[in-house]
């Protein structure tokens, strides 16, 4: 890139070292926040915002806690105008706020805006011209003091329409373009201002100086600010404030080297929405704070919603990786970053630590309403054993053993890579019910009875190719016994090699959940068995194990993996999946398809479909906010009534009930 050669540094560094700032490491306490989404913001939008619009993201302000905010420039339109006039003739602006408006330095815009904001019980006026070399030499064609002297008219015009408009006034002056200026004329303009409004210890001016093109690294505003700070005309009585950009990309840098370098006050938007490449984030700033420990004075524990509320009334989106508020800015799909957050999460609550230092997450979560098991620790081809055993955990009080965790994982990892697709709690559990729970393809054990002889013998009830069998065996326990008799039965030797049990820590407390591995010609095969009796849990998870042995699978009564693929399709695409996608997909017709399903599950591809729709919509009942008729909407059902018939058919309660005992 030869062009290069046409650029040249075009800011200025002050007349004198100012490099105080550096002897500092953190900031101390919140500066005084200004919000200007409604006016910078707003003017950067493709579609401003309507006048119901704009007055929604004001309450949203007020809400976070915004003292101060900048609600227009209304001068610059009639929407402006009009917005300004209703909150002031409805009384929507709260006491401890403090509303702002733009003006340039001119005579009739200035006059217009007093009209707007009388009555107001506190407004600042914020006046500004150019003083920049560039807009100086270009566009005003004027000297330093013909620009200095549009800056001192404009502050007193503001003096004398305060004195004679009704309502409560402060005034701001920026010397708009500040980095493009020499930093002592820019110092003697504000002081010029300055000197015109003599501001008290009770009526205090602001001077605000602004990035408005970004055009230097963050150290050479910190040292422009402190030089503004240790010279400033009656410092003790002026409010220093500081308007970054984002053209360099570090709008957040000049914020914070600025605080540390005197600043008393921050104007910004909500996630850096602005001219060309924005405002300074105060989001981000705001939480940089609390992640060092420091009260930043603004309220963002509801992160999800506020990015709700943005995103409907600007039509700008929040990015995915936007710091603290992205969707995926917790989010770990590593399987080393999530074996850490898992272990991590273990380490606090085993030593009840009341400071946040868990691996890879520089705050938590929660602190802005996101959830681990959705938002944090999430599935996909990229994920690890431990990330998987986090969310069957967390979720469904399911604690794998670690020798079962490598294998849960790996089946997991592939089901992703093979649907190209994240895979949800839920989903995550489906995979694990089906081939740890549910597969018990060959054969069943629905009864067991027990009596003391010589050790322990076992009668139970197998169920095996049709028919039902009474076998007995005999053991050191109850499960070897079982065990024993099923190895008579069919005849295969194994080694009942793992056994683990817990107390499921979800749902109903009375439940126990058991781990059992055997190993049949050096290979492991595992089963788990959920149940309120640990014996018939236990002797589920031996059943599931010894289900998936080679030795007594055959063609045509062993698990099917094909109807497995079929399941994992259909709980991949369960919003709008056909018997006719199947039929394409897999290569069979669809009388054939419709047969398969039925003698493999049991169930018809109908009923298989509505069991993950119902599923889905339950889950999202009890973690989201949506109505019953978006819920039904998302899972595949036009028709709300159809929807809650099938799910009251279900689970014989309507979604409306369901919801309501969530908690």
């Amino acid at each position: 890139m030869e062009n290069y050669k046409k650029y040249e540094r075009s800011y200025f560094m002050p007349p004198e070292p100012c490099y105080d700032w550096v002897k500092k490491d953190y900031i101390d306490k919140a500066p005084i926040w200004c919000s200007v989404d409604l006016r910078d913001g707003n003017q950067a939008l493709i579609e401003p915002m309507s006048l119901e619009e704009k007055l929604e993201f004001f309450q949203l302000l007020v809400d976070v806690g915004f003292k101060s905010i900048e609600v227009g420039f209304p001068a610059a339109s009639e929407t402006e105008y009009q917005f300004l006039r209703t909150l002031i003739e409805q009384n929507m602006i709260p006491d401890d706020v403090t509303i702002q408006v733009l003006t340039q330095a001119r005579d009739h815009i200035i006059k217009r805006t007093f009209e707007a904001v009388k009555g107001a019980p506190h407004a600042v006026i914020h006046v500004y011209n150019s003083t920049s070399v560039a807009q100086r030499e270009q566009v005003f064609k004027k000297d330093k003091e013909q620009i200095k002297k549009i800056a001192v008219d404009g502050a007193k015009l503001l003096k004398k329409l305060a004195e004679e408009t009704e309502g409560n006034f402060t005034f701001q002056y920026s010397p708009e373009s500040f980095q493009g200026t020499e930093v002592d004329y820019a110092l003697d303009v504000c002081n010029a201002v300055l000197k015109v409004w003599k501001p008290t210890k009770k009526n205090k001016a602001i001077i605000n100086l602004p990035t408005t093109v970004e055009n230097a690294m963050p150290h050479v505003f910190a040292s422009q600010v402190e030089y503004f700070d240790k010279h400033l005309y009656s410092r003790e009585n002026v409010i220093l404030s500081l308007h970054p950009h984002n053209d360099r990309g570090s709008g957040i840098s000049d914020a914070e080297l600025g605080i540390l370098a005197g600043a008393d006050r921050i104007e910004g938007t909500l996630f850096g929405n602005g001219e060309r490449t924005g405002n300074v984030d105060i989001v981000t700033l705001a939480m940089n704070m609390f992640s060092h420990g420091v009260d930043p004075e603004l309220d963002f524990t509801n992160m999800s919603d506020i990015c709700e509320v943005y995103e409907r009334v600007t039509r700008m989106k929040v990015s995915p990786r936007q710091p603290y508020a992205g969707e995926l800015v917790f989010t770990a799909f590593s399987g080393s970053h999530q074996d850490a957050i898992a272990k991590g999460m273990a380490w606090r609550e085993e030593h009840d630590n009341k400071t946040w230092t868990v691996p890879y997450l520089p705050i938590d979560p929660q602190d802005v309403g996101r959830r681990y098991d959705s938002d944090v620790i999430r599935i996909n081809s990229q994920s690890g054993k431990g990330g998987v055993n986090y969310i069957l955990k967390q979720s469904f009080g399911i604690s794998l053993p670690e020798k079962m965790r490598e294998e849960v994982g790996y089946l997991v990892k592939d089901v992703s890579d093979k649907a190209h697709k994240e895979l949800s709690p839920d989903w995550v559990y489906h995979i694990f019910e089906d081939n740890y729970i549910n597969a018990k393809s060959i054969f069943t054990v629905d009864e067991c009875h027990f009596k003391q002889e010589d050790g322990i013998v076992a009668e139970a009830t197998i169920h095996h190719k049709g028919n039902n069998r009474l076998i007995t065996g005999v053991g050191n326990g109850r499960l070897d016994a079982v065990s024993n008799a099923i190895k008579h039965y069919f005849d295969v030797s194994y080694e009942l090699a793992f056994y683990e049990e817990h107390s499921l820590t979800k749902g109903s407390s009375s439940r126990a959940v058991a781990y059992v591995g055997v190993i049949c010609n050096k290979k492991r095969y595992w089963g788990v068995g959920i149940d309120a009796d640990i014996i018939k849990a236990s002797v589920e998870a031996l059943v599931v194990a010894v289900n998936k042995i080679e030795e007594i699978a055959n063609s045509d009564v062993c698990k099917d993996e094909r109807l497995l693929e079929i399941t994992n399709y259909i709980y991949a695409n369960y919003k709008d999946v056909t018997l006719d996608d199947l039929s394409e997909k897999f290569f069979l017709s669809k009388p054939y398809l419709s047969k398969y399903i039925k003698e493999k599950s049991g169930m018809t591809f109908g009923d298989i479909l509505k069991k993950v729709r119902m599923k889905k919509a339950r889950a999202m009942l009890r973690s989201s906010n949506a109505t019953v008729e978006s819920i039904a909407e998302s899972v595949g059902y036009q028709n709300v009534e159809h929807f809650n018939r099938i799910f009251k058919k279900m689970y014989q309660i309507t979604p409306v009930q369901f919801r309501n005992r969530k908690g």
